[in-house]
């Protein structure tokens, strides 16, 4: 009896070490199989840029954008703000929802309230969206310093903010790897001059 006993004590002495292992790897592999789907996810974020040489041809754009679901926190725009005309008055229409019929204030009051960033070398220029606080925030500082911390390396960093400069308005849409043909077939389709996507 006492024989039968120790029998069954060494043959679980030996299985838990086995069970143990087995549950150690299936432990780490789910683990690993966590990390990487995050790094895929990570993978999967794209910037879209799209560069109008018209405020225009950007807002048709952008209305197209929110017409197929794209949210405000995916869509981002930049231009430069007008300077004052001849009467004296700031041209604040892409801020107001005037421009071409109130064509900004129908596709959700994205440009509603933007705010100006005064930016050294270039001047006040109009951000909306998640990129504003990166432009706001950034190290480097610019349009340039915002989007290199979004990803976007810094000699095409460099020429987006140019393109601002002489007074291009950039749509940058962040959003995942599955839309980026869907995005800049409609960033195209309305006028953009140049899209490109750069992975996150």
């Amino acid at each position: 009896m006492k024989n039968q006993m120790s029998n069954q004590s060494a043959n679980q002495a030996n299985t838990n070490p086995i069970v143990n292992s087995y549950a150690a790897a299936n432990s780490n592999g789910a683990q690993s199989a966590a990390t990487t789907n995050t790094t895929n996810t990570q993978k999967n974020n794209q910037t879209i840029i799209g560069v109008f040489e018209s405020r225009s041809s950007a807002e048709k754009a952008v209305q197209t954008l929110r017409q197929q679901g794209f949210s405000n926190e995916e869509i981002n725009i930049i231009s430069k703000k007008q300077s004052q005309d001849d009467t004296g008055e700031v041209d604040d229409d892409i801020m107001d929802g005037t421009l071409t019929g109130g064509t900004i204030g129908g596709i959700g009051g994205l440009l509603l309230g933007a705010g100006a960033l005064m930016i050294p070398g270039i001047g006040p220029i109009l951000a909306v969206g998640p990129i504003a606080a990166a432009i706001g925030g950034a190290v480097a500082g610019g349009i340039t310093g915002g989007l290199i911390d979004w990803g976007i390396p810094s000699q095409e960093s460099q020429h987006y903010e140019q393109e601002v400069v002489h007074g291009s308005v950039l749509a940058i849409i962040r959003t995942d790897a599955a839309k980026v043909d869907s995005v800049a077939q409609i960033l195209r389709q309305n006028g953009a001059k140049e899209v490109k996507s750069h992975t996150k």
